[in-house]
């Protein structure tokens, strides 16, 4: 049987993680993601897990990464100016290989901003926030049972291809406290991270078989000793100059997301088979679009709801697949325009695209989105 309980977003977050074998997380503290240290402080030592808070987020995210290489599922959880902090980090987490799950509650900003107020303001920064070509996995949920779900899968691709997995949050989600019933752990998929042990001290700790891209993993937890470093690197782990080398190494980093695109993007639909008019949106933002979506059908009006649930990589094929169909597109989120520009790379010009964004620290309200597709209708009949 389901197990039926009131939760938050934050604590939806951990207890998926837990279910998922995270057993590390360091942190520090900071609004509107503090919940998350706060129950992760208060649960890891009951499942025999470590918490530690950290002097600071560079230092939280570098633990997190010890700990994972050592063999330990681990998390860490910030917001936005935390998340700036931990990006040097992330692209060595991206170079070296290293799994792990970064959760990022975002807040309106920019610099220290609203710290209680909600925004979408970091999804160009989880993409591309570090420096350098590098693979990157975001995840973004809508609910908190989603958020219990979809962290879970945060893990799973996390060990599965070897790379960080940003799980982007937004301080609707967050905060939002909710009924739900938690699936069965039995009805569960948990990924356990590929291992490989060698003895020897020429030890191929970054081999990988012809066709394949993720090369299994040493724990370093089980008395396995090799070199780990940010630096260009051939399959020994030891640092290169070898242009050729370097070159295939940051070109197999890229290829295993972007050759797996298909098991990795995961996207919402709903009244889409139909729709002329689709309003995409992502996150908390989803509350008010499809409550927008609802009462237009209910007016008689063909608008379905496209929601990225794997913001990176964008489901692009997906959204391509709709665009025959429809007549005008309508990107709802919380910041100024930054999924936008991906929609309008996609898109290009095949059919309008009008937007709908805040950057105020309030919530975008259904009656804005109805306004707004009511604008293009008028728009429409005009022409």
């Amino acid at each position: 049987m389901a197990k039926a309980v009131l939760m938050q977003g934050n604590e939806a977050a951990v207890e998926g993680a837990i279910v998922a074998g995270m057993r590390f997380f360091a942190g520090y503290p900071i609004t509107p993601s503090t919940e998350i240290a706060e129950q992760s402080a208060l649960r890891l030592p009951q499942v025999g897990g470590k918490f530690i808070q950290m002097e600071d987020e560079l230092a939280s995210v570098a633990a997190v990464l010890g700990a994972s290489a050592a063999g330990m599922k681990a998390m860490t959880a910030t917001s936005g100016p935390g998340f700036s902090l931990m990006q040097e980090n992330i692209g060595y987490a991206a170079m070296a290989e290293i799994p792990c799950v970064i959760v990022d509650v975002q807040r309106a900003g920019p610099s220290t901003g609203l710290a209680t107020s909600p925004a979408q303001g970091d999804y160009m920064q989880a993409r591309w926030g570090t420096h350098g070509d590098h693979p990157v996995i975001v995840l973004s949920p809508s609910s908190v049972l989603e958020t219990y779900t979809l962290i879970i899968r945060a893990f799973n691709l996390a060990e599965k291809y070897r790379t960080p997995v940003i799980f982007l949050m937004d301080e609707i989600v967050g905060h939002l406290r909710e009924g739900v019933e938690l699936p069965k752990a039995g009805d569960l998929i948990i990924n356990r991270r590929k291992m490989s042990f060698h003895d020897g001290a020429n030890k191929q700790c970054y081999f990988v078989p012809e066709g394949e891209y993720v090369p299994a993993m040493k724990p370093f937890g089980q008395g396995e000793r090799y070199n780990i470093t940010g630096l260009a690197h051939d399959q020994s782990g030891f640092p290169t100059n070898d242009h050729a080398i370097a070159g295939r190494l940051i070109g197999r980093l890229l290829d295993k997301v972007n050759r797996n695109v298909d098991n990795i993007v995961r996207v919402e639909e709903y009244a889409m088979d139909d729709a002329e008019t689709a309003v995409i949106c992502f996150g908390g933002t989803a509350r008010a679009a499809m409550s927008a979506v609802l009462e237009a059908r209910a007016a008689g009006r063909k608008v379905g709801m496209f929601r990225p649930i794997t913001v990176w990589p964008f489901p692009e094929k997906q959204l391509r697949a709709r665009l025959p169909q429809l007549k005008s597109i309508l990107m709802v989120e919380h910041n100024y325009g930054q999924m936008l520009l991906e929609v309008q790379r996609i898109v290009g010009g095949a059919v309008p695209v009008d937007f709908l964004g805040r950057i105020d620290g309030t919530v975008i309200p259904p009656t804005d989105i109805l306004e707004k597709l009511e604008e293009r209708e008028a728009k429409q009949h005009a022409q």
